[in-house]
């Protein structure tokens, strides 16, 4: 993995206060990768400047391309939801490109208003259909839902609606949530009351479409994160691929640091593999630190938490034959704004150029101080599955 580092206000002009973070994946031509975290550098700006300089970023980004593709998936981080998600959504309907965008209230802890991870795939063409966006590479078909809502009843009904309603979606193109859908994201409205009704509506709905401990389930992350909408308990993004085959996809265990997530009744994997011809991806599900009898380990130290969580992803990336030298970006949640000096002092001493954004989002369980989720790209050379 190639990472690079952009500071805007010593390049262009308008971009000010802005600095980017890339790591680039360069195999087969036509077909390189870019994980761009765009973050805000000075803190004190108000929130006019701060998204002022960051969608001109964006807006260099996506129309002039920069070397970086097409954008196919875009996140922002936002500080507060209620009154920044419509600025966020104006601005962007402004730029006039279709990409599937999610939009969560996740605070930067870096003190800032927002930030921004950019996914983009050269030689790739975007269009959107109903709640699927269709992301087209050489030769598979990658379908993204973003910010999907059902904002009535409690958080279990809520999942129930969600699943149901993607399931509907990706059966409309042919595909369907066991055999295609590669990950999803939950996002909890207070997850210390919530996340129960999201385990129990994604159990029922799971066992209903026969996923169980013996078959598998989908790579997942269920955080903290909410929208403007108070309504909405739950917000849902989720990724599948058309074409995948069956074997395409291969879990990831770790099982002398991990136990099945099924023994403590919550039902998503701990990573998956996904082998194209040319590369492989690997998407590490929300990985905090626990040992293989779901116990949680150090519990009230965030220093050996964080060593321990890292430890566990290792093992997760050992597993699919990749390591953190391969990984293209990250996603770190705390729980509580006092450990975020030393989390990030951490994360920059080991990781100084990986793309990475660390945010307040509590995990489902209150004794984990924090939760980390990345996605690695490996160069490898699977015959019996088409390039990328």
């Amino acid at each position: 993995m190639e990472y690079t580092r952009f500071e805007t206000d010593k390049v262009i002009a308008g971009m000010e206060n802005v600095r980017m973070d890339c790591a680039r994946f360069e195999h087969v031509p036509g077909a390189d990768e870019s994980f761009a975290m765009l973050r805000i550098v000075r803190k004190e700006l108000p929130f006019e400047e701060q998204i002022a300089s960051l969608f001109a970023l964006l807006d260099y980004l996506l129309k002039q391309k920069a070397g970086h593709g097409t954008a196919v998936f875009v996140r922002f981080f936002l500080s507060d939801a209620a009154n920044q998600e419509a600025e966020v959504s104006r601005r962007w309907k402004a730029l006039g490109v279709v990409c599937p965008v999610s939009v969560i209230q996740q605070p930067p802890l870096d003190g800032t208003k927002l930030a921004a991870w950019v996914y983009s795939v050269s030689g790739a063409s975007v269009t959107c259909s109903d709640d699927l966006y269709k992301v087209s590479t050489a030769h598979y078909t990658h379908y993204w839902t973003v910010d999907g809502t059902c904002p009535e009843a409690d958080s279990a009904h809520q999942t129930t609606a969600l699943l149901e309603g993607y399931e509907a979606s990706l059966r409309r193109v042919g595909c369907d949530l066991p055999n295609h859908c590669v990950r999803t994201w939950f996002f909890v409205q207070n997850v210390d009351v919530n996340y129960a009704g999201v385990v129990k509506g994604r159990r029922e709905n799971f066992l209903g479409i026969g996923l169980n401990e013996h078959t598998h389930y989908i790579a997942s992350t269920g955080i903290e994160g909410r929208s403007a909408d108070p309504k909405a308990l739950v917000r849902m993004d989720a990724y599948a691929v058309a074409e995948l085959k069956p074997g395409q996809q291969q879990y990831l265990y770790a099982r002398t640091h991990l136990n099945p997530t099924s023994e403590y009744g919550v039902t998503f994997e701990r990573g998956v593999k996904v082998k194209y011809g040319d590369r492989s991806h690997l998407y590490i599900s929300g990985t905090a630190s626990i040992n293989n009898k779901g116990e949680v380990v150090h519990v009230g130290d965030i220093r050996k938490q964080t060593e321990r969580m890292w430890e566990n992803v290792e093992m997760l990336l050992r597993e699919g034959n990749a390591s953190f030298d391969d990984v293209a970006q990250m996603f770190v949640y705390l729980r509580d704004v006092a450990d975020y000096e030393a989390v990030e002092e951490m994360f920059e001493k080991r990781f100084p150029m990986v793309p990475k954004v660390i945010v307040l989002a509590p995990v489902c369980r209150p004794a984990w101080l924090i939760e980390m989720e990345c996605l690695a790209v490996v160069r490898e050379e699977n015959a019996e599955f088409q390039l990328f």
